[in-house]
């Protein structure tokens, strides 16, 4: 299997140590040959408005904040990619987790996905396993899971 088979990798990053691992190994894959693309992923949950706020006020300060959260990793990515040659792209996306991966993965047509057995939710092992395990059974592609 020669690597040059891949030359759209999609890593899946929650800010998790092992996303920033896998983060590393996409990295490393992605130096071996300069047509490699690297895209970085971040998925966020959709807010929904609480049931109480007054005119979306408490959902513009939830907004806020997911805003500034997403600029953080953002930066976090930007100055791990610095050293990377390769073309790469940081991409925000709105839904499940485990969904808004395949469809991006679908879309752009990527020929690997590098993750994280598991990352960051609520429920640690439950959820977010489920996520590497949805994206396992349904990407159109190989998909690499770091532990």
């Amino acid at each position: 299997m020669m690597l040059t088979d891949y030359s759209r990798i999609v890593v899946a990053y929650d800010h998790s140590e092992l996303s920033k691992k896998a983060l590393k190994m996409a990295m490393n894959l992605a130096k071996q040959d300069n047509i490699i693309q690297l895209y970085v992923v971040t998925v966020m949950q959709p807010i929904r408005p609480l049931p109480y706020s007054t005119y979306g006020y408490a959902l513009a300060i939830n907004r806020e904040s997911q805003d500034k959260e997403f600029q953080a990793i953002r930066d976090e990515i930007e100055l791990e990619l610095k050293e990377l040659p390769n073309k790469s792209k940081i991409v925000l996306l709105e839904g499940l987790p485990g969904q808004m991966i395949v469809e991006f993965v679908k879309e752009y047509d990527g020929d690997l996905v590098v993750m994280g057995s598991r990352g960051l939710s609520g429920l640690k092992e439950l959820f977010l396993g489920s996520v590497s395990h949805f994206v396992v059974q349904k990407a159109p592609c190989p998909v690499f899971i770091v532990k």
